[in-house]
């Protein structure tokens, strides 16, 4: 009888997979329909120049635009900014998140009207919010520059959004200003499932506050902050809304996505911009690789320590 089961457990395995993969195929379908169409149309698009203003005027011309691209110092100016902003304003909104996290797990008595509060930037819409910071740093009526000028730091006004350096710190500002909430929100409800036991197990054996964070809550949380990290890092190397409303891609603010937009809109060029928007989804994508290769079997491992 033993024998028997066994031997049905295969086709039994296989029956299950191939309904799995019955139920899903609608979806999946769907989603290469949506998806995978525009890529691939936009694929073609980079492989050719095809001109808007002109109508039957285009050739295609290969891989002529990213030879053209990766030649060019215009696209790695623009990688490099849209970098240098993910790097840092990613280490930002991590460890703010995580320190306002900590504070909201805290047990007082105005928690729930400090989290809508602290959550609220989240909410606002990103364009509402690039305005807003917009207003804050202007140069004649700033609140800013209103603050140095009053404390003597300095009697000029200084164009924050018009210098190399003090844009892209504005800009990375404001997006941490926006989305440390979303990564506190992430890291809280990680906090939420941890088991009170274990806390006070800790303190039982004489064990510090920093101590127990360092040795305890961080990698009991290690899953959540990296799902965090993950989703930032993926949104801000596509950043385009924030520093196209505060500087245009100007003073060395521009990225990716606003190049592509740039080639796209601006100039007219259909098959550059799409070039440049292949480029950019390509390092999405080899981005999201390491991300799933790497961090996704850190998540996997330490869930299982935790079961």
């Amino acid at each position: 009888m033993t024998a028997l089961t066994q031997a049905r457990r295969p086709s039994a395995h296989k029956a299950e997979r191939r309904l799995a993969w019955r139920m899903v195929s609608p979806a999946l379908i769907v989603m290469v329909l949506v998806a995978g169409a525009p890529i691939a149309y936009a694929l073609w698009l980079s492989l050719n120049q095809y001109s808007v203003i002109t109508p039957g005027l285009s050739r295609f011309v290969g891989l002529g635009n990213y030879i053209e691209y990766l030649s060019s110092g215009v696209w790695w100016s623009a990688v490099g900014n849209t970098f240098v902003f993910t790097i840092i304003s990613v280490a930002l909104e991590l460890t703010l998140g995580i320190a306002m996290a900590l504070l909201l797990n805290l047990a007082f008595r105005f928690r729930p009207l400090l989290r809508s509060i602290v959550l609220l930037p989240y909410a606002i819409l990103t364009v509402v919010s690039a305005i807003t910071w917009r207003t804050i740093f202007d140069p004649d009526l700033g609140l800013v520059t209103t603050i140095l000028n009053g404390l003597g730091v300095t009697d000029s006004s200084i164009v924050w959004l018009g210098q190399s350096g003090y844009a892209m710190t504005v800009v990375i500002l404001a997006d941490v200003w926006k989305t440390a909430p979303f990564v506190a929100l992430f890291v809280l409800a990680g906090l939420q499932v941890i088991p009170e036991e274990i806390r006070e197990a800790s303190e039982l054996d004489g064990a510090g506050a920093w101590k127990r964070f360092w040795n305890i809550t961080l990698p009991l949380l290690w899953p959540a902050i990296t799902l965090a990290m993950i989703f930032r890092t993926l949104d801000a190397l596509r950043v385009f809304d924030l520093p196209f409303v505060l500087t245009r891609g100007a003073y060395g603010t521009e990225t990716m996505s606003i190049l592509a937009y740039s080639e796209l809109r601006g100039n007219q060029l259909v098959g550059e911009g799409s070039t440049v928007a292949i480029m950019t989804f390509v390092i999405v994508m080899i981005v999201s690789l390491v991300y799933i290769r790497f961090a996704g079997g850190n998540i996997r491992a330490v869930t299982r320590e935790k079961k």
